[in-house]
């Protein structure tokens, strides 16, 4: 009977993972280490390659002008037929919408104005039939509450939710967020990383079930 119920727990379906910075590498590590069940295939998607600022990633054994999805390809040693991590070393834009393709579709982008850029990688998610999840500010010392919610659920005072109800993505998407941003006075501590990268983790396994 224990048998078979190992052997029924095993690595199951695929996650994109979009967007493989600082937070990003932190949930790529967590899933590729979950024992008895989690994805199959977890394919990454940034085009970024590890600088001398990167301190997560030299800490983890990188190498400074490394592709960041290759490394993490590299810490993966599990047997391809058991976990299988794919790097794709390119940034997802409206050109190349048509590689998203994982029954679980995680955005981590970092940087700039990813919104548009999210909202069509989500749209398209949803059009495959696959699950979405992605963070709506997550900055903070540590002491703040992570709220894990639908989008719909949100009210008007969270930024990114507001942004992306702007470009159609009204429900069926989950946001993890600190609900502080780059205008809340408070920097990212590592603290909240490993939190939200934590949560993210356990969000995702639940939505691949």
């Amino acid at each position: 009977m224990i048998q078979k119920v190992e052997d029924s727990l095993i690595p199951k379906g695929t996650v994109d993972l979009i967007g493989v910075g600082r937070l990003g590498l932190r949930t790529a590590i967590n899933l590729i280490q979950i024992h008895r069940g989690g994805p199959k295939t977890i394919s990454l998607f940034d085009s970024q390659y590890i600088s001398k600022s990167d301190l997560i990633f030299l800490f983890n054994g990188g190498k400074i002008g490394e592709h960041k999805t290759d490394f993490i390809k590299r810490l993966s040693t599990h047997e391809e037929t058991y976990r299988n991590v794919v790097s794709n070393p390119v940034n997802i834009t409206e050109d190349n919408l048509d590689i998203v393709k994982g029954d679980v579709v995680v955005l981590e982008l970092a940087g700039g104005d990813t919104i548009k850029t999210s909202a069509n990688i989500i749209k398209k998610a949803h059009e495959n039939g696959s699950k979405t999840i992605g963070t709506g500010g997550i900055f903070g010392i540590g002491e703040e509450e992570i709220v894990v919610k639908d989008i719909s659920e949100f009210d008007n005072k969270n930024i990114v939710v507001n942004l992306l109800r702007n470009e159609g993505i009204e429900k069926d998407h989950t946001i993890v967020s600190t609900n502080k941003f780059i205008t809340s006075g408070v920097p990212i501590t590592p603290y909240v990383l490993d939190n939200v990268s934590n949560i993210m983790t356990r969000e995702i396994i639940k939505l691949l079930l």
